[in-house]
């Protein structure tokens, strides 16, 4: 069966991707033994290396559960920041004024190309240097500020381009029944770009949540993955499986993250479908026979 956007594939296709798919899945499964197989060899799945994080609530009381906090702490304060930031900028982006919409481009052009973890480190240095922000506080300041001041840069582009790519007739018919540029951008455009930017603003709250990592590694920042440095340098915990334990925690916070957005999504999808009024063509037909009638007279 053809569709418009591929055409049906024949036996021969058929085969070769049931081929490459057996192919694939033993590469991965050897990929798998060997990986077990090493690890094995180095005593690395011993029980006794693994036993602490099911059978003790130190490493999680002590450790894990602060480095938690901070990382939920640091990735909640960017998103709140730099949600509503990136979505002025991207709207400024679209301004008919030069005098706004020039130098909002150059603020989101320039920091998005530098490197979150620049912006940490210069955060780092200018709240030492210039506040009273004590030592013990920068490192969470600097994290959120990098933060903040890239992924509202890229969240501008992604507002930017999810309300250009809306039909111009959008516009237009906001403008026909009297609706200024600003109720136009709050009550037409953007409700229905939203839906379709979901999906990209929701990737970049996930990398805002996992470069707070960052600020673990070079800030001293006390963060989720800095406990697990922590457990391996002062409580004699297996690094590998300390690490192993962080994964799977980002993991879940990643994927809990992106099953509420696309729960979010569908509700989203169906509000607009229950509001909007189907015409069916017996309707238009009727619809039509009225003006006429109407008309005639008249």
């Amino acid at each position: 069966m053809s569709s418009v956007l591929y055409d049906a594939q024949g036996p021969r296709a058929k085969r070769r991707n049931v081929l490459f798919t057996a192919v694939f899945l033993v590469a991965l499964v050897a990929l798998l033994w060997w990986v077990y197989q090493a690890l094995d060899e180095k005593g690395q799945l011993d029980w006794a290396k693994w036993k602490m994080f099911f059978t003790s609530g130190e490493p999680w009381s002590t450790y894990i559960w602060p480095g938690l906090q901070n990382t939920l702490k640091a990735a909640a304060l960017a998103m709140v920041i730099a949600l509503p930031l990136g979505a002025v900028l991207g709207i400024a982006r679209l301004s008919d004024h030069a005098w706004v919409r020039i130098p909002v481009g150059i603020v989101v052009e320039f920091f998005r190309s530098i490197p979150v973890l620049v912006l940490m480190i210069f955060g780092l240095a200018l709240f030492a240097e210039y506040t009273n922000v004590s030592s013990d506080d920068r490192p969470l300041y600097a994290v959120v500020t990098g933060l903040v001041l890239y992924n509202a840069a890229v969240l501008a582009e992604i507002v930017r381009a999810g309300i250009l790519a809306l039909p111009k007739s959008q516009s237009e018919g906001a403008m026909a029944i009297g609706l200024r540029k600003g109720q136009s951008m709050r009550l037409i455009l953007l409700p229905q770009a939203v839906t379709a930017m979901l999906p990209a603003i929701v990737s970049q709250l996930v990398v805002i949540l996992k470069d707070t990592a960052l600020g673990g590694a070079v800030l001293t920042f006390p963060e989720l993955l800095a406990s697990a440095n922590t457990m391996s340098a002062y409580y004699g915990a297996n690094i590998i499986a300390s690490f192993t334990v962080i994964a799977v925690l980002f993991i879940a916070l990643n994927f809990s993250l992106t099953s509420f957005a696309s729960w979010l999504e569908r509700r989203l999808r169906r509000a607009k479908k229950s509001s909007g009024a189907v015409l069916k063509a017996d309707d238009a037909g009727v619809a039509g026979t009225s003006a006429t009638g109407g008309g005639g007279a008249a």
